[in-house]
């Protein structure tokens, strides 16, 4: 790798060596020249420096386009974003741990196959701010994702979502991927976030219900009816202090703008039924989404009045039970404000993936789904669940361990500090 030698006669000249040429700047101007007693007589160039850049930022400038090895000249660096699908089973979340091989995480395997297939350096791997890396999703241990988009820097190889796909599990695709701004930030641009949560129905039947025939419970509409009704209470902007942990009753991060939740048509997977429960809102708070859906589950069973919604928005501490994790599925990310303003500027994409539907729709169906399908049906977990919900109050937060655990549904948006 070629060296850049600066040399600072004083504080207002800097020469730079660099490939046969002498870089030097003395007060705005900088003069490029061929290094003396190698070629006579070749005349000088000059380089005005513009918008104000200092000496320093032209000389990181200069070293960064000349310390490059032979290989890394071929393929160009770039920022992009790649669109990611993935199983959570068997994964202790997305974000990576650094230096803890004992919780492997989506990250893990993704920062490996980069390596393996040429689109990082291997120094890159142990510290991911070298490649601009972000997520806009920080999903947790189980959680699945048919939409994650992350941010970073990469060498443009051909065929990149082939190699990549080809070192990564079967469970863990890269849909996608597309040019961005240098600037662009996948968290902090991200605009709003879209989940499902699918879940078997026997969730809202009655509480005297016994779970050991859950397989054949069927909801009836008038319940579906009710159920949406008390979601379609969480629209809007609301204090959701009573939703996660440690959120002060008049922290302003504790409000929150949720703009979709509903709970679809029922339908039949392994003999049981299930539905799934929509939810967009700009950003979400550790544990939000499982507890606003485990209200309303009390509420339908009738562990509680439909008043406890209404009550749990106020500054009074409410004792709201948490849902199960799995069944929770990262959706969509949404970047409206970063396509209106470069989408259709000629030179960069939309952030929107109508082409690669058919293939989010497939690794659904092969992975998702199946999972959760197979694991509530053989743990039963939401029935474990409900066994719990007679501890509840509903006045003050019941003592115990329900919100020690990492939330299940835990993203960083729109520059909240910590979200879903």
């Amino acid at each position: 790798m070629q060296k850049i030698r600066a040399l600072i006669a004083s504080p207002r000249v800097l020469s730079i060596k660099s490939n046969g040429w002498l870089y030097k700047c003395a007060g705005i101007r900088w003069i490029m020249s061929e290094e003396s007693g190698n070629v006579q007589n070749k005349p000088v160039k000059r380089v005005e420096e513009g918008n104000g850049e200092s000496g320093e930022h032209i000389r990181k400038k200069l070293k960064s386009d000349v310390e490059q090895t032979g290989d890394e000249r071929k393929h160009p660096k770039r920022k992009v974003v790649l669109l990611l699908a993935y199983s959570g089973k068997g994964y202790y979340g997305m974000q990576r741990n650094a230096g803890s091989s004992q919780f492997k995480t989506i990250e893990d395997e993704l920062v490996t196959a980069l390596i393996k297939s040429g689109c990082i350096p291997d120094n890159h791997g142990d510290d991911m701010k070298k490649m601009s890396f972000q997520r806009c999703a920080r999903t947790d241990k189980g959680v699945s994702a048919a939409g994650q988009v992350v941010s970073l820097k990469l060498w443009m190889i051909e065929d990149i979502k082939e190699k990549l796909n080809s070192n990564l599990p079967p469970q863990i695709r890269v849909l996608g991927l597309k040019r961005v701004t240098g600037g662009f930030n996948s968290k902090n641009s991200c605009d709003a976030r879209t989940y499902s949560y699918m879940l078997p129905t026997v969730a809202f039947a009655p509480k005297d219900y016994s779970t050991e025939n859950s397989i054949a419970f069927r909801l009836e509409p008038e319940t579906l009816q009710r159920v949406n009704c008390l979601f379609g209470s969480y629209k809007g902007t609301h204090n959701f202090h009573n939703f996660t942990s440690q959120k002060a009753a008049r922290d302003p991060s504790a409000r929150r703008y949720i703009t979709e939740m509903t709970c679809g048509e029922p339908f039949v997977r392994g003999g049981a039924e299930f539905a799934e429960i929509t939810v967009r809102g700009q950003s979400f708070m550790m544990h939000q989404i499982r507890k606003m859906i485990g209200l309303v589950i009390a509420v339908v069973k009738g562990y509680s009045g439909d008043e406890v919604l209404k009550r749990s928005w106020g500054e009074e501490k409410v004792d709201v039970p948490k849902a199960p994790g799995l069944g929770l599925v990262l959706e969509k990310v949404h970047f409206d404000r970063y396509n209106k303003r470069f989408g259709g500027d000629g030179l960069h994409e939309c952030l929107e993936w109508t082409e690669e539907e058919q293939a989010i729709l497939a690794f659904k169906e092969e992975h998702i789904y199946p999972s959760i399908v197979e694991t509530e049906c053989q743990e039963g977990s939401m029935a474990s669940w409900m066994a719990t919900l007679p501890i509840h109050d509903f006045k003050a937060t019941a003592k115990g361990a329900q919100d020690k655990d990492r939330g299940q549904d835990d993203d960083e948006g729109n520059g909240s500090d910590s979200a879903l």
